[in-house]
C-alpha cells in the first residue's frame, strides 16, 4: 500500500529507469516528465506535433537537465487517436529494451461539440483517451514485463459526478462533449482496474495503477515558453478558484508517485489528499469504475475496436 510519508518534492533516485509518457508536450504530461528527469530518469516524451514536442523537450533540457539533473529526455511521435501511429511508436520502443513505466496521459479534455471520428472510424474522444492507450499498453506489455514495470492510467474526478454505465462507448447516439469526456474517463479507470485483475490472474509482473490530478489548471501553473502560456484572463479566472484548484505541477504529483513509489501496488487509485488539490494519497475510485462486469464488457469493446489482444501468456513466460 502506498505509504503516507511520500514527498513529491524530494523523489527517490530514479537513475537507470526509463518512462514513456503520452501527451507530454504540455500540461500534466510535461510536468510529469520534468519531475522524473529531475530525479535522474530517462523519459520518452511523446505527442502528435513535432514542433510542440521539440519545444517541450527544449524546455525540459533548459529547466531541468541544464540545471544539473542527471536525467535525460528524448521525443517520439505518437498520436493516440491513430492506431497506426500507436503500432509504429510501440515498435520503436520495443526495439530499445526494457521500460519501467508507461504513463497513459494523453487525451482530449475539451471535446468537439459535434461527434467526430478518428482515421480508424472510432469516436474521436474514445479513440484518443481510451482505445489508443489500450492498444499501446497491450503492445508494450512484454517490454514492461521484462522490466517488471508498471502502467498508469489517467483517471478523473468527473467519474464521481453522476457518471453512467457507458453502454454506448462510441456514442453513436446522444453525443455531447461532456458525455464523451466522462465516458472516456469511466472507461479508462475501469480498464485500469480490469488490467490489474487480468495481470494478477496471469501472473504477469506488471502493475496497473490509476491516478487522477484533482482540479489542476493552467492559470495557476508556472509559465513555460512553448508549453504553458496562459493569458492574463486565464490567470485571473483560475486564481479566483484558488481554494479548490492547484497547478499542473502539483496535478502531476499523483501520476509520478504512481510510476515511482515502490510501495504503490497494482490496483491502487491515487489522487490529491483533498480530492481537488493536495499531496498525493491513496483513495477510492467511484463505484461505477470498480464494477468488474462493466470493465469486462469495456475490455471486449476495446479488443474489437482496436483489433488488439494483450499477450498475457507470452508476458507470463517473460517472467520465467
Amino acid at each position: 500500500m502506498a505509504r503516507g510519508d511520500w514527498d513529491p518534492e524530494n523523489l527517490p533516485d530514479l537513475s537507470g529507469r526509463t518512462y514513456l509518457i503520452t501527451g507530454s508536450n504540455a500540461g500534466l504530461g510535461y510536468f510529469s516528465a520534468e519531475q522524473l528527469v529531475g530525479a535522474g530518469a530517462h523519459v520518452v516524451m511523446t505527442g502528435r506535433s513535432p514542433n510542440r514536442l521539440a519545444a517541450a523537450r527544449a524546455a525540459v533540457t533548459r529547466r531541468v537537465v541544464d540545471a544539473g539533473a542527471s536525467g535525460s529526455v528524448e521525443t517520439l511521435l505518437l498520436d493516440t487517436s491513430n492506431l497506426g501511429s500507436v503500432r509504429a511508436a510501440a515498435a520503436t520502443v520495443k526495439g530499445r529494451g526494457k521500460l519501467d513505466g508507461l504513463l497513459l496521459n494523453a487525451g482530449i479534455v475539451h471535446p468537439p461539440k459535434e461527434r467526430e471520428t478518428s482515421l480508424d472510424g472510432n469516436e474521436l474522444v474514445f479513440a484518443t483517451n481510451v482505445l489508443g492507450h489500450f492498444a499501446l499498453a497491450g503492445a508494450l506489455l512484454l517490454t514492461l514485463a521484462a522490466g517488471r514495470g508498471r502502467m498508469v492510467w489517467l483517471g478523473s474526478m468527473s467519474t464521481s459526478l453522476g457518471a453512467q454505465d457507458p453502454v454506448d462507448p462510441q456514442l453513436h447516439e446522444n453525443y455531447t462533449g461532456w458525455r464523451a469526456y466522462v465516458q472516456s474517463k469511466v472507461a479508462t479507470t475501469a480498464l485500469g482496474f480490469e488490467a490489474d485483475r487480468r495481470l494478477r490472474d496471469a501472473g504477469v509482473p506488471v502493475r496497473s495503477i490509476i491516478a487522477h490530478p484533482g482540479y489542476s489548471v493552467s492559470g495557476r501553473t508556472r509559465g513555460v515558453v512553448g508549453v504553458n502560456e496562459p493569458s492574463r484572463l486565464a490567470r485571473f479566472t483560475d486564481n479566483l478558484q484558488a481554494a479548490l484548484t492547484q497547478s499542473k505541477e502539483r496535478g502531476a504529483w499523483p501520476l509520478v508517485r504512481a510510476l515511482a513509489d515502490p510501495e504503490v501496488e497494482g490496483g491502487d487509485f491515487l489522487g490529491p489528499r483533498f480530492v481537488t488539490r493536495g499531496e498525493p494519497r491513496k483513495g477510492t475510485a467511484s463505484k461505477i469504475t470498480r464494477d468488474p462486469e462493466i470493465a469486462a464488457r469495456l475490455w471486449g469493446v476495446c479488443e474489437d475496436a482496436a483489433g488488439v489482444q494483450w499477450p498475457f501468456l507470452k508476458a507470463t513466460k517473460t517472467r520465467r
